[in-house]
């Protein structure tokens, strides 16, 4: 039986994520296989973590032995997850393999539900901000409490959201649009693959959902920005003024690759506060930083905050993408490798 966390830590938390963490069984083309902790929430919030930020993880882990060696994985790089997250039912599994370019194909072997106290004894100040996606925000029975926290957090709280479809899981494009598209429309900040956007609406082009995604945020509704990420070819930043391009990444093994350039768009964005951090006084925080990143995200020029986030989370996938697994890099792993080039 795994030993669980005593009592989270009173200093702020400038994010919770809230998902799945399973373990990744890599299948390489030599045919050889790994183990290696995943799931693409615990996997952005491990590179929240490595980044330097304070990060709290809702999620599902068994008390087995795959369940032992994440929970152990997760705290060594940094992340606090909540004491309710734990399960004497099996920790779920995906089965990854890769091809000869590096492309990951997916069988699951999971159950997806926050245990009952998932999302309680968080301790301290309430989070800022709320990163959510993947399997935790599709698979029944837990989808509904995700989506419910997440709308429920929305007050005090700025909101991230990656569909990372996985359509072996799913029924269709028709019946998950609207579920992803409520969850959308919650958000301020979405990432999506051009991959998760051609199967989720297709017949129309991954740039055009990006678009009509946007469509509220003059509102204040949905997102201020979105991108859509191109796999090895790099990635389309979307926000109302305008859009740009970002640079393409070298690619090796893609597991984790996405999860990382998530956590550093994350990062970027909440050290340059376009997204809340926790403080005294949260929800004013959270209000400051909506306003911010919205301000941010109307003219049509780059700003430059914006730039440097997308710029970091280009050279997280980067890094990520020459290591096997989901194993997203620290600052200073990025500062070396980046003046290494």
């Amino acid at each position: 039986m795994t030993a669980e966390p005593g009592p989270v830590s009173l200093r702020a938390a400038p994010a919770l994520v809230i998902g799945e963490a399973i373990m990744d069984v890599l299948t390489g083309a030599d045919g050889v296989r790994r183990s290696r902790p995943g799931g693409s929430p615990a996997n952005v919030a491990l590179g929240l973590a490595r980044l330097g930020h304070p990060v709290r993880l809702a999620t599902r882990i068994g008390r087995d032995g795959p369940g032992r060696a994440l929970h152990a994985h997760l705290r060594e790089g940094g992340v606090e997850v909540t004491p309710g997250s734990f399960t004497d039912d099996a920790t779920s599994t995906a089965t990854a393999r890769l091809d000869a370019a590096g492309g990951a194909h997916y069988t699951f072997d999971i159950t997806w539900d926050l245990p009952p106290g998932g999302l309680g004894g968080l301790g301290g100040p309430a989070p800022a901000h709320v990163h959510t996606g993947s399997i935790a925000t599709a698979l029944a029975p837990g989808a509904d409490r995700v989506f419910a926290a997440a709308r429920a957090a929305r007050a005090a709280a700025t909101l991230s959201y990656d569909p990372n479809i996985r359509p072996a899981l799913l029924t269709g494009p028709d019946r998950e649009r609207p579920r992803v598209e409520r969850l959308v429309a919650l958000s301020d900040v979405v990432k999506a693959s051009e991959e998760d956007l051609g199967w989720l609406c297709p017949g129309r082009s991954p740039d055009e959902t990006a678009r009509r995604w946007l469509a509220g945020s003059g509102a204040g509704d949905g997102p201020a920005l979105v991108v859509v990420t191109v796999g090895g070819a790099g990635a389309r930043a979307f926000w109302p003024g305008g859009r740009c391009e970002v640079p393409a990444v070298e690619v090796a093994d893609t597991v984790g690759a996405g999860d990382a350039f998530m956590a550093g768009l994350l990062s970027g964005l909440l050290d340059t506060g376009l997204l809340a951090r926790a403080g005294p006084s949260a929800a004013p925080g959270t209000a400051r930083a909506r306003w911010a990143l919205r301000e941010a995200t109307a003219s049509a020029r780059l700003d430059p905050r914006v730039g440097s986030a997308l710029a970091l989370a280009a050279r997280a996938a980067a890094m990520t993408c020459t290591r096997e697994g989901a194993d997203p890099p620290t600052r200073s792993e990025i500062a070396r490798w980046t003046a290494g080039r």
